[in-house]
């Protein structure tokens, strides 16, 4: 709004330069092409980044098993921990040594992170992939979708920058044709402009 002013306010004065109706335009310019380039562009990311990040999770969804496993012994904590943020997470998730049988059938003996505490002989599921190793749980198609959004409003806010850091780069330009324009009107000007007797 403040652009399309800046245009109808310069458009008949006669104290308008070249270079003022030009910032006016630039501004007007710039403003469309943050509004509708970065909406293009944060929209293009976003289906982008879902439709790959959908197929991801497919991908991660098929390869990835729920499998039980069964406690054969609690395994040492580690040294003690200072930062009592950390040492509550170790304390929720507690090391233990645990067998399981993958989905292709092999057996499988080795130390895994329990979600509860447990005791020797309890069971509780992990995540494997196809052949029986510890994985993370697959990601869900929201949290997929969500990251997707956000890099659409990054590349969205990305563009607006390029677009701004664009058009102030052109008004620095304008800027210093209007100072050099300034220079030159001084030396026609004289330097003694506006002494007295020297006939101005």
């Amino acid at each position: 709004m403040r652009a399309m002013s800046g245009v109808w306010r310069w458009r008949r004065n006669p104290l308008r330069r070249r270079t003022d109706l030009a910032e006016a335009w630039l501004a007007l310019a710039a403003a469309v092409l943050i509004v509708i380039g970065g909406t293009v562009a944060g929209w293009a990311t976003a289906r982008s980044a879902d439709g790959a990040l959908q197929q991801g999770v497919r991908a991660q969804q098929a390869q990835r098993h729920l499998v039980w496993v069964q406690v054969d012994r609690l395994l040492p904590h580690p040294p003690v921990d200072p930062d009592p943020e950390t040492a509550t997470r170790r304390d929720a998730h507690r090391r233990v040594l645990a067998n399981w049988r993958g989905v292709d059938g092999s057996r499988h003996l080795g130390p895994v992170a329990a979600p509860r505490p447990v005791e020797p002989g309890d069971h509780f599921r992990i995540w494997t992939d196809d052949r029986g190793r510890p994985t993370p749980r697959p990601m869900d198609a929201s949290t997929a979708s969500s990251h997707a959004v956000l890099a659409g409003l990054g590349a969205g806010a990305l563009a607006g920058a390029v677009v701004e850091g664009g058009r102030r780069l052109v008004l620095w330009q304008l800027m210093r044709r209007r100072y050099r324009h300034w220079d030159e009107a001084w030396e026609r000007a004289g330097q003694d402009w506006g002494r007295a007797g020297a006939g101005s």
